[in-house]
This record gives structure tokens, C-alpha cells and sequence, in this order.
């Protein structure tokens, strides 16, 4: 399974800080803590995390868009 070079940390509002350290992590994390699931960053994120574990995209450019996303919904520290 691809990680991340640097994981991610975050606070999601269910389990409190949770780090994360590759797509397929994220792509729990975006679907069982995400406290919106409606916003732009959400769904490019969920999409990358998708094809980053599928091997169509790189795991680090998940992780970009997993930033965006996080910060959209304001669980970035």
C-alpha cells in the first residue's frame, strides 16, 4: 500500500486528532469522520485518494488535494 512521505495531521470533530499517512487512510477518514461531504475539496479528494489506491494517480497528489479539503473544512491545525 502507498504512503505518504509526511502524514498528515487533523482534527475531525468524531475521533478528535487522527494522523494520516496514505490515501487509503484518507479516503476513511473522508468518509467515516468528514463532517461535510458536499464541498469541492471533499469530492476532488475523495476521487484522488479513490485513484491514488487504484494506482491511476500518485499517492503525493492525493495528499495535496487531501489538504486542500482538509483546510476547506477547517480540521487542518
Amino acid at each position: 500500500m502507498n504512503k505518504w512521505q509526511n502524514p498528515v495531521q487533523l482534527t475531525t470533530p468524531l475521533s478528535g486528532l487522527v494522523r494520516v499517512d496514505g490515501p487509503f487512510v484518507a479516503l476513511l477518514v473522508l468518509t467515516d469522520e468528514w463532517p461535510d461531504m458536499r464541498g469541492p475539496g471533499y469530492v476532488r479528494a475523495r476521487s484522488y485518494c479513490r485513484a491514488a489506491i487504484a494506482g491511476r494517480k500518485p499517492a503525493e497528489e492525493a495528499r495535496a488535494y487531501f489538504i486542500e479539503a482538509a483546510r476547506e473544512a477547517n480540521l487542518m491545525h
